[in-house]
């Protein structure tokens, strides 16, 4: 059993992988799983953390570094996933796609089922004769052996006979669908659920997903809110984002470096449009103005290795939580980390 308090680790936070833990009374909940199973069942063990005892996997969206562990982990785990429906459906395209073929495979195709069709036909009415009479000699032979030995072979044969067939079912069942998940149940972001000791907020984010959700999560009186991978912050989400006793926002990237960085002007456009994500600017623009400044906690996420640094990320949100005279000297600022988890929040 949990001590009866609220924690939150940050396992990971960054564009190669996302993942947290909540933990209330006895229930624990993983939100995302952007790392591979091994890696997180590693840092949860690090951080005391057993990951037999997680009761659910939440999804915020299908993209590689919030989902790349999920199936493995649910499986192993055996717990179910809440996520919505597109998200859902679109993960099992990306995971599982259908077989493409070209405009000349097919062409290929057609000429060799033609082709086999043509000589099955031009050879059926020997091979259909051929076939009577061997079938013909051999039941003559097998009932004769049968009556001989009491049929002893035959039964041994079928014996066989079965035990190939278990054989490759088993072998069948042995091969693993990435897309199969042990259970799932579908999300509709603005209808909370409860989960053990949680009451879970979904709420729709502008990102270029198929159907992203931020979360609010409630516990013991508290309330977590966790919001990354959004091009901006519009009214819902600002609205949800208030009355917080901690708040994980994404702080993706410092506009200059990710101007004159290394990504194609393509992703340039994409990270930067409303479907993107929130630069350092754009989060403490949010911080300052349109924030009640109640938590105690702000955790500064999804940090960009190539168009960030922590300490511009850092310097921007503190110059904006500056202006918060309440809890200005008690609040923490924290940044989380891609290689490592951030220390347990408990509250």
């Amino acid at each position: 059993m949990l001590e009866s308090m609220v924690q939150f680790t940050v396992l990971a936070s960054g564009s190669k992988g996302n993942s947290a833990v909540l933990a209330a009374g006895s229930t624990r909940l993983l939100l995302d799983a952007g790392l591979s199973a091994r890696e997180l069942c590693r840092r949860m063990l690090t951080e005391g953390i057993d990951p037999a005892t997680l009761d659910a996997i939440l999804v915020t969206h299908e993209h590689s570094d919030h989902v790349r562990g999920l199936g493995a982990l649910a499986r192993r785990l055996g717990i179910p996933v809440y996520l919505t429906e597109g998200t859902h459906r679109e993960w099992q395209r990306i995971v599982n796609p259908p077989p493409r073929q070209t405009y000349s495979q097919w062409i290929e195709a057609m000429r060799a089922r033609r082709a086999a069709a043509s000589t099955e036909e031009s050879t059926h009415e020997a091979g259909c004769a051929e076939a009577n009479s061997v079938a013909t000699l051999a039941a003559s032979e097998a009932i004769a052996e049968a009556n001989a030995d009491g049929g002893a072979e035959e039964a041994e044969s079928n014996e066989s006979e079965l035990g190939c067939i278990t054989s490759d079912s088993d072998a069948a069942s042995a091969t693993v669908d990435p897309a199969r998940l042990p259970e799932v149940h579908y999300l509709r972001p603005g209808e909370p659920i409860t989960l053990g000791d949680f009451e879970v907020h979904p709420f729709t984010i502008p990102h270029d997903a198929v159907d992203p959700v931020a979360y609010v999560f409630r516990a013991e009186g508290l309330r977590i809110a966790v919001a990354t991978d959004l091009g901006y912050i519009p009214p819902n989400v600002a609205a949800q984002l208030q009355n917080c006793d901690a708040l994980m926002l994404e702080s993706n990237h410092d506009l200059d470096m990710l101007r004159d960085g290394p990504y194609p002007w393509s992703v340039k456009q994409r990270v930067l449009s409303r479907v993107g994500h929130l630069s350092n600017d754009t989060a403490s623009e949010f911080l300052e103005q349109s924030w009640d400044g109640r938590a105690a906690c702000v955790v500064l996420a999804h940090l960009s290795e190539s168009n960030n640094l922590p300490e511009l990320a850092r310097v921007a949100a503190e110059r904006a939580l500056a202006s918060h005279t309440a809890n200005l000297f008690a609040r923490k600022l924290l940044l989380a980390s891609q290689h490592e988890p951030l220390e347990t929040l408990r509250f």
